[in-house]
């Protein structure tokens, strides 16, 4: 899959069994337009925060109508880490920069 966009999928739904929820997850592991990254959750409150990698919006909609999976909003996102802003990622990339195996696989 190439030119892969990251999207922020967040289902809330209090209702739907936990049991129907990892029944769910064992279908979207085995996708193949769409690459599920990883999901944050609260099991109490039933809310899911998931990370995707897709070609498109439209593409990920399907996977989830596809499979009657609910979900709340879907967002093309960017992400940051903290490394980046405190000053590590700088010194990370010099130190990169100058390292012996730069390039080595």
């Amino acid at each position: 899959m190439t030119n892969m966009l990251k999207y922020m999928v967040i289902h809330r739904d209090p209702t739907i069994p936990w049991s129907k929820v990892e029944e769910n997850w064992g279908k979207l592991a085995n996708v193949e337009s769409a690459t599920w990254v990883r999901t944050c959750y609260n099991k109490e409150k039933g809310v899911r925060y998931c990370i995707w990698l897709a070609p498109n919006e439209k593409a990920l909609q399907k996977v989830f109508s596809d499979l009657e999976i609910s979900w709340e909003s879907m967002l093309e996102v960017e992400e940051t880490v903290p490394d980046m802003w405190g000053g590590k990622w700088k010194s990370h990339l010099e130190a990169e920069a100058t390292a012996d195996t730069l390039g080595a696989l």
